[in-house]
């Protein structure tokens, strides 16, 4: 079941499978910006990426001695959630753990996800509970796709934290597995512009880590912006399917991150891992800006 909210410039509409955003349309003129979800290329639009963002190594993970087993991404995008409030303009669902969660996750969660549309922007809003009895670690992540005629023709504008233009990105380089490697690789960028082509995504997603970018806006190659993503996630994977030259990228804030192909460690000992104690809550958001209205 899918679900509306919208202003007098806005609408979205998101289903209840996933919490996930389906589409975000321009009332002036029906202009959609979300990726359709077409299987031929990927067949999602803005999933969420709970309890893990990206893979763990050999799918399996370990916590407290015991190891588990988990598939890319974890699951809450593969399950239906509870529609807890809905507003003209705003919309909530919520996810709980279930006894087939607890076999792969081994934590008992209150995951809320929330929509706002303000002006032209829409905010996107996490709040993530433990209400289990012991400390709770997770990873969680956006992977909104927006549709493009093709990547060539096309541009990021990659700003940091403080809105200034960045000189150059740090691209931590995947490995296999989908896990990445100990590499890093050094782009300079002119004007802080990153040009879009099918190549640029030969060895998968583009991982800018530690703080690097706060908003990622997608133009045209004349400059004509289209729309913003902005954050304060440490991490941002930019996306698109390797050598299929798909008419869709992915701006993707993330608060976690796949494991090396070196690590050995346990689940609390992951790169950009984060913990609550019982009963505390992790709250964040991030925001779909349009452009031109």
């Amino acid at each position: 079941m899918r679900y509306d909210i919208k202003n007098e410039k806005l609408i979205c509409e998101i289903d209840v499978h996933g919490a996930e955003l389906k589409s975000l349309k321009r009332i002036s003129d029906g202009k959609e910006y979300m990726w359709s979800g077409d299987p031929a290329y990927w067949n999602r639009t803005s999933p969420v990426l709970f309890p893990f963002v990206g893979g763990v190594k050999d799918k399996l993970y370990r916590h407290e001695g015991k190891e588990y087993t988990i598939g890319q991404h974890g699951f809450a995008r593969d399950m239906d959630f509870t529609l807890e409030s809905q507003s003209g303009d705003e919309i909530w669902f919520s996810l709980s753990e279930t006894e087939e969660s607890l076999g792969k996750y081994p934590f008992r969660f209150l995951l809320g996800i929330g929509y706002k549309i303000e002006d032209t922007k829409v905010k996107v809003m996490w709040e993530v509970k433990n209400t289990d009895d012991d400390t709770m670690f997770f990873s969680i992540g956006a992977h909104p796709g927006f549709a493009v005629e093709s990547l060539k023709g096309h541009a990021f504008m990659l700003r940091d934290k403080e809105g200034k233009k960045v000189t150059s990105i740090k691209n931590r380089v995947f490995g296999k597995g989908g896990c990445v490697t100990d590499r890093t690789e050094e782009c300079e960028l002119q004007d802080g512009v990153l040009l879009l082509s099918e190549e640029l995504f030969d060895n998968d997603a583009l991982v800018l880590e530690n703080d690097q970018i706060g908003s990622v806006t997608l133009s045209d190659d004349h400059g004509t912006p289209s729309l913003t993503v902005k954050f304060d996630a440490p991490l941002v994977g930019l996306w698109s399917p390797p050598h299929k030259n798909a008419p869709f990228v992915c701006i993707e804030p993330w608060y976690g991150r796949c494991d090396p192909e070196s690590f050995t460690g346990e689940l609390k000992d992951r790169d950009y891992e984060q913990k609550l104690a019982p009963g505390e809550v992790f709250k964040a958001s991030y925001e779909i800006v349009i452009e031109g209205e």
